[in-house]
């Protein structure tokens, strides 16, 4: 190295540290800084692009993140981390061949970094893979075996796969050594039934020591459930309301923005619609599980993919990413009036065509398979005419145990509108008020199936689904509770157990508190059903 190059080397590697530390203060401008100072003065330096992609993916600049970490594998062909970046975004835009590619590629040299490992197994839990996912998730911990996020990672991934004795002790494991770890006591609490207050005193003493709102909902959510199992309703109710009340701090709902989304879908997607233009992609693969989350929808996918012609591909994205790549629709929000305006014009043949290409990889290799997320039901009409011969499956429930239902959950980015009672309850009217809009329009193009009445009557309610989807009757379909496959819903342990009909109702424990709730529903005209 010439004494010219020394001092420059030593400023890269300055502006590198200063440009982690940034990043990992969440000073995402002073990190981007340093990557332009870094790469002014080496163009081609991967560690300066792959820092770039980094704080790119912070700042939810997927754009940029995409051409950083691409660069890197330019400059450096066997660059397992960013190799496995692309492969993460490819997968979260819907695009699995190219993700496969780029996973080939991260694995083609064997990674032993950790960090890399564990990005995998997240890739691979995208895909639904969620065995290839644990053997990286087991690869990143036996390398780090105290790591308190890989051991996350693959506690998740035991609970997925009906393992909970097994994730229970991972869970311990974190908190035994970060004891101030909000998604390991939250994820904790999911798992088992809670027996004594142990647990909920020592989360108590946790919540004292933090001030970030996020952090507080994962103790306040953990804390209700368990409050739950030992029936102290009032202070489980009082939890969980602090939950919603720090979490619904953290998230931008828009709730004019919805109004006006849902105000277009009337509007614009009449049967006059659907009966103009050209017809859609013919394949009778796919079968959509849809309606509000909490609802009974994972239940439902359980019983269909029981059947030995049914995949489960999981909560897939592809049919409004299809949308999205075909109209070039750029707004991050997932769901607007101008998404759906940019879907108007397209053609349909060519959003099935790219559905079906986008889930080849996903889907499995039985004739039919279930796409299980529930928000489709804001796509019926384009489902429809993309895809005139799948299957259409809506959950129906309660309204408000359905509310409740979703209000004492915490979900990850979704569902923005259900940490208060009155914006909950709100919603739920204008999804009822959709739904009866479809089913007047095209209701004979999907079918309602009750949670109550399948609870309440499995067998009736199975022969019923299985029937309409056109599938001859199968005795294992009763057995969903069996059935050996990874579930990554908020519903993986419930499923496991045969069917019951304890959540039904489950709401009145609370219809003191839950009067805003109640009042909206009926201010709207839609009272409890039961």
């Amino acid at each position: 190295m010439t004494g010219a190059a020394k001092p420059e080397a030593a400023e890269l590697q300055a502006l590198l540290r200063r440009g982690y530390d940034a990043l990992s203060r969440g000073r995402i401008r002073d990190a981007s800084e340093c990557c332009r100072q870094v790469l002014k003065i080496r163009p081609d330096l991967v560690q300066g692009h792959f820092l770039t992609g980094l704080v790119a993916l912070e700042a939810k600049d997927r754009k940029t993140a995409f051409a950083a970490f691409a660069s890197v594998t330019r400059l450096q062909k066997d660059h397992a981390a960013a190799w496995a970046q692309l492969a993460k975004l490819f997968m979260s835009d819907g695009q699995v061949k190219r993700a496969d590619k780029a996973l080939a590629e991260a694995i083609k040299n064997t990674p032993q970094d950790p960090l890399v490992q564990d990005l995998l197994g997240t890739v691979y839990s995208m895909m639904g893979e969620h065995g290839l996912a644990q053997t990286w998730f087991e690869k990143a911990t036996a390398s780090q075996p105290n790591h308190p996020a890989y051991l996350q990672n693959l506690a998740n991934n035991l609970v997925y796969h009906g393992r909970t004795d097994e994730a229970e002790t991972v869970f311990r494991r974190i908190i035994e050594i970060q004891a101030n770890s909000p998604q390991a006591h939250w994820s904790l609490a999911g798992a088992r039934k809670a027996s004594d207050r142990e647990h909920i005193e020592q989360m108590d003493e946790l919540l004292e020591s933090n001030p970030n709102a996020r952090l507080q909902a994962f103790y306040y959510y953990a804390i209700g459930k368990e409050l739950e199992d030992l029936e102290d309703w009032g202070a489980a109710f009082e939890a969980f309301s602090r939950g919603a009340r720090a979490r619904r701090k953290t998230v931008a709902y828009d709730e004019a923005a919805e109004i006006e989304m849902f105000d277009f879908l009337e509007e614009t997607f009449t049967a006059d619609w659907l009966n103009d233009g050209s017809g859609g992609h013919d394949s009778p693969a796919p079968i959509f599980v849809l309606g509000q989350p909490r609802t009974g929808t994972t239940l439902v996918e359980r019983i269909i993919s029981s059947h030995s012609q049914v995949h489960s591909a999981g909560e897939l994205q592809q049919f409004s990413l299809a949308i999205r790549r075909l109209s070039k629709h750029q707004d991050p929000r997932r769901f607007s009036a101008a998404f759906f305006a940019s879907a108007v014009a397209l053609g349909p043949d060519k959003i099935g065509a790219m559905y079906l290409q986008s889930t080849a990889g996903v889907r499995g290799e039985t004739p039919r398979f279930v796409d299980k997320l529930p928000q489709n039901y804001l796509l019926i009409p384009l489902i429809i005419k993309a895809l005139p011969n799948a299957r259409i499956v809506h959950l129906t429930r309660d309204p408000m145990d359905a509310c409740f239902a979703s209000y004492k959950q915490l979900f990850a980015d979704a569902y923005l509108h259900s940490y208060d009672l009155e914006e909950m309850a709100r919603h739920h009217c204008r999804y009822r008020r959709l739904m009866d809009v479809w089913r007047d329009r095209f209701g004979d193009r999907f079918f309602d199936i009750s949670y109550e009445a399948t609870v309440s009557d499995l067998e009736t309610n199975a022969r019923a689904l299985i029937r309409y989807l056109d599938l001859p009757w199968e005795e294992s379909c009763l057995q969903f509770h069996a059935l050996d496959k990874a579930v990554a819903t908020a519903s993986a342990v419930q499923v496991r157990e045969p069917v019951h009909t304890r959540s039904i109702g489950r709401w009145r424990r609370y219809e003191t508190q839950l009067a805003p709730m109640l009042a909206t529903l009926a201010e709207h005209g839609l009272a409890q059903d039961g």
